[in-house]
């Protein structure tokens, strides 16, 4: 396969239907270090929070900046990308992106000041927001659409497993080092990324680009940062009523929804992101189906972790631990899963892999305060098998069916979607579960003594505590001990909307398509 042939999606006929070639797996490991990058970080870095209070002598809700920034600056870049790769090329901008992340992630390392910090996770932002639709432009035009599916499954690795050891190296890190250097560790894989992409990703070759669509970019990029920032303020007020979410989600809302006819229009030629892609019917389903599973997924994916921190009382790096058998499992079935959704279509792979993530889920709807380490791994693992057949073959079923000129446009269309979505599951699955614990008497007076003895498991300064407060020291056990069941039971009521949730991507799924699937005529795609 040449240089050429890469860059132009072009597939050599006697490899169509065969396995990935070395050109496309070389190119495929590029793609994969940015995204390493990209999604290890938000989660390595969520583990860091409670540091961050202690070094910045800040509160929850300012070090939760250190998050909200870095998804902000990603999801205003996101809209850009697909316009950038067409005007730009797909190589030089990937270099950027992978630049802007690393620089952002030293300097981070550097910061003497919770300000500081928050400056350079937004520009880490800027750059981790462009990864992920490049590689996936990158990965779709180096296959050709008859082998997506398979680089789909080389992408989604680290997806999927991101989430999962994100806390275990973070936890690791600073137990051992220091925070600086959940950082720090980018520097090295963002060389590397560099090099390898400069060697690697053949030459661009850039059409005269189109002009920039400058009231797109005026509404929908500050629309989206601002209904996000709405969104996720939500967990931190834990009411969508307060001023503070209602009013720049409105207002992001409102700019989103004036996006849309402006591109539309017929004379929008060139709109920021292409919404003409929905008229293609196979685009406009995976979109639904990778927005339900999103929200059910990353919002589901927010409850392990904590139910194993807040009611077994394991650290970060261990409730890390405990998360890998869902990695084990996404990785068992994802490379299947990639191949059968290019020689079978991705429909049957989707439903089948929602309905084993169904069963997974619903398995810890049962779980309690002492529920058997043996029993929620099991469940974990299935959840994991689930996954390796779902996300990347729903990507697959939009990406495979857009023209060489539109995959930028459909990885652009598909990541805004995901981010969105994750959000918004984060925010809803955090407000069920706090609201749930607050009809806890038990857990209000547990965390009342913790807050009074200022996170001390000391018993003398737990019962000094609890005295202050007017509470029996007697009793300390037995609300203790209340409050772990009422915690768990919480947690298995939040897993019942989590089932419910997985198990509606079924019927989106159903429409997904159950045989190989054929590009279709560029006009077709965008209703011209």
């Amino acid at each position: 396969m040449t240089d050429t042939q890469i860059q132009s999606g072009e597939t050599d006929p006697g490899h169509s239907s065969d396995k990935l070639d070395k050109g496309v797996l070389v190119v495929a490991g590029v793609v994969v270090l940015g995204a390493i990058m990209s999604i290890l970080d938000i989660t390595v870095v969520s583990v860091a929070l409670e540091t961050f209070q202690r070094e910045f002598d800040a509160t929850a809700a300012e070090v939760a900046w250190t998050m909200t920034g870095y998804t902000l600056a990603l999801a205003s870049v996101i809209p850009l990308t697909g316009w950038a790769a067409d005007r730009f090329g797909t190589k030089r901008l990937y270099l950027l992106a992978v630049l802007l992340f690393t620089a952002g992630s030293v300097l981070c390392a550097t910061a003497t000041s919770l300000e500081l910090l928050v400056l350079y996770r937004v520009l880490q932002g800027l750059g981790g927001g462009m990864l992920m639709p490049l590689g996936m432009t990158i990965l779709t035009r180096a296959a050709g659409p008859e082998r997506v599916g398979r680089v789909m499954a080389v992408l989604g690795i680290p997806m999927l497993l991101g989430p999962i050891f994100g806390p275990i190296i973070g936890g690791a890190l600073i137990d051992s080092v220091s925070w600086h250097w959940i950082f720090l560790i980018n520097l090295p894989i963002g060389i590397g990324a560099i090099v390898y992409a400069w060697i690697v990703l053949p030459k661009d070759e850039v059409e005269p680009s189109e002009t920039f669509d400058w009231l797109g970019m005026a509404l929908l990029s500050p629309g989206l940062a601002a209904f996000l920032y709405g969104v996720s303020s939500i967990p931190e007020h834990g009411t969508a009523t307060a001023t503070e979410v209602w009013l720049p989600a409105v207002i992001g809302l409102a700019l989103i929804v004036a996006f849309v006819p402006w591109a539309l229009a017929r004379r929008n030629i060139h709109p920021l992101v292409e919404l003409r892609l929905f008229t293609n019917k196979d685009m406009t389903v995976a979109v639904l189906a990778m927005m339900l599973f999103a929200i059910a997924f990353f919002g589901a994916s927010l409850l392990f972790p904590l139910y194993f921190i807040q009611v077994r009382s394991e650290d970060a790096l261990g409730a890390g631990l405990l998360l890998a058998p869902q990695g084990v499992g996404a990785m068992i079935t994802m490379p299947i899963a990639g191949v059968l959704a290019d020689k079978i279509g991705p429909g049957k792979i989707v439903l089948v892999g929602i309905a084993v993530i169904t069963a997974g889920m619903a398995m810890f709807t049962q779980i309690g305060a002492d529920t058997s380490y043996a029993y929620m791994l099991t469940a974990l693992f299935i959840m994991g098998l689930g996954m390796g057949g779902t996300m990347m073959p729903i990507m697959t079923a939009a990406l495979a069916t857009l023209t060489h000129d539109n995959v930028a446009r459909g990885s652009t269309l598909l990541n805004i979607t995901q981010q969105v979505a994750a959000s918004i599951g984060t925010a809803l699955f955090s407000v069920i579960l706090t609201n749930e614990l607050k009809q806890s008497a038990a857990v209000g007076q547990a965390g009342a003594i913790s807050g009074a003895a200022k996170g001390s498991d000391d018993p003398s300064v737990l019962a000094q505590a609890a005295q202050s407060l007017g509470i029996d020291p007697g009793s300390l056990e037995a609300i203790f001990a209340r409050a772990t069941e009422d915690m768990a039971s919480a947690f298995a009521t939040v897993f019942i909307v989590a089932t419910v949730l997985v198990g509606c991507c079924l019927i989106p799924a159903a429409f997904l398509p159950r045989k190989k699937v054929a590009p279709v005529d560029p006009a077709a795609m965008i209703g011209h």
